[in-house]
């Protein structure tokens, strides 16, 4: 058993019944529209009925925009429909009120933490399990930018998915 696995130690008091500390995780982008929006609906799909909150925000968000359509048909192979999101501005409430914080990238991190410093123990980036590396942004960029972030954000949110 690893340190972060015993630091999430089941805090449910009935036998049997595990429940972790994460019920609220935000995920950070920069606009909303590519990346978090990804993550969000892909953890959602993975922690169905685990009763965990999810939502996605971004530092610049193009507030009220619909989900990248390039994101949405990658979703939708996986039998996801992304359709409903729309982006949100991220704000320091948010930050606060979150369990789990995910970046995508280490600067998205960095200005989360500036933004609200008394989340600074729970904002993580989204790859620390896999590589520990930053998310391409792949907005406005070529197909195959887009795959190769799906994948990274996919394999990111795979790796999280044991600690909720």
């Amino acid at each position: 058993m690893n340190v972060w696995r015993r630091w999430l130690t089941p805090v449910g008091l009935n036998p049997g019944v595990c429940q972790y500390v994460f019920k609220r995780i935000l995920i950070v982008c920069m606009g909303n529209i590519c990346r978090s929006p990804a993550a969000e609906y892909l953890f959602r799909q993975r922690v169905n009925g685990r009763g965990i909150q999810l939502h996605s925000a971004g530092l610049s968000a193009v507030v009220g925009d619909p989900m990248d359509a390039t994101v949405m048909r990658l979703l939708s192979e996986s039998g996801i429909d992304g359709s409903p999101h729309r982006a949100h501005q991220l704000t320091p409430p948010m930050l606060l009120q979150a369990d789990l914080v995910l970046g995508m990238e280490k600067s998205h991190v960095d200005a989360m933490v500036e933004l609200a410093p008394a989340a600074r123990g729970k904002v993580f980036l989204i790859d620390k399990w896999v590589d520990g590396r930053d998310i391409p942004d792949p907005y406005r960029q070529h197909h195959t930018v887009f795959v190769r972030a799906y994948e990274m954000i996919r394999r990111a949110v795979d790796s999280w998915v044991g600690y909720l």
